[in-house]
C-alpha cells in the first residue's frame, strides 16, 4: 500500500522520464516526521553518483517542529539505498549523453519512506509546446463529445 507524500509534478513537463525505479532514502531522526506531515519539496531536487552511491541532492525537507534534539539542514545531500546491480546499470544510462535522474515522487511503502527515480532526457522547448497543445486538443474534443452526449 502506497501513500504518496509529494508528487514532482514539474519533472514530467520539462523532462521525458525514459524508466523509473524506486529507492529507499536515509533519514535522520526527526526527517521521517517531517516527511509525514508532508513538509516535502522536489522541485529543484536531482540525483548523482558520488563513489559509487547514489545521492540526492537538493529536496527540501522542512525542519520538524517539536524536534527537541537538534536542527538538521533541510536541503542537505541524501543517499538513495538501491542494490549494486541497479546502481550499475543507472551509472551506465547516466553516462549515455542528456540522461539525469530525476526524483518524481516520495511516498510510504508499508512503514518505509521510498522515493521513485526517473532516468530522464531533457525536453526542448518545442516539445513542451507541442505537448501542451496535444493536451488541449484532447480537453476540447472530450468537452465536445461531452456535449454531444447530453
Amino acid at each position: 500500500m502506497q501513500k504518496i507524500i509529494h508528487q514532482n509534478k514539474k519533472a514530467r513537463h520539462d523532462y521525458e522520464i525514459v524508466d523509473s525505479l524506486e529507492a529507499g532514502i536515509v533519514l535522520i531522526g526527526s526527517e521521517v516526521k517531517s516527511v509525514r506531515e508532508g513538509r516535502v519539496n522536489l522541485v529543484d531536487a536531482y540525483a548523482r553518483f558520488r563513489n559509487g552511491e547514489l545521492w540526492l541532492i537538493g529536496m527540501h525537507i522542512s525542519p520538524y517542529k517539536n524536534a527537541t534534539m537538534f536542527e538538521i539542514d533541510p536541503t542537505r545531500d541524501r543517499k538513495l539505498l538501491l542494490n549494486r546491480m541497479q546502481l550499475k546499470k543507472l551509472q551506465r544510462q547516466v553516462d549515455e549523453k542528456g540522461m539525469t535522474l530525476i526524483p518524481l515522487k516520495v511516498y510510504f511503502n508499508r512503514h518505509l519512506v521510498k522515493i521513485e527515480i526517473g532516468l530522464a532526457r531533457g525536453k526542448k522547448q518545442y516539445d513542451k509546446r507541442a505537448a501542451i497543445a496535444e493536451k488541449d486538443m484532447k480537453r476540447d474534443s472530450d468537452r465536445t463529445n461531452k456535449m454531444r452526449n447530453l
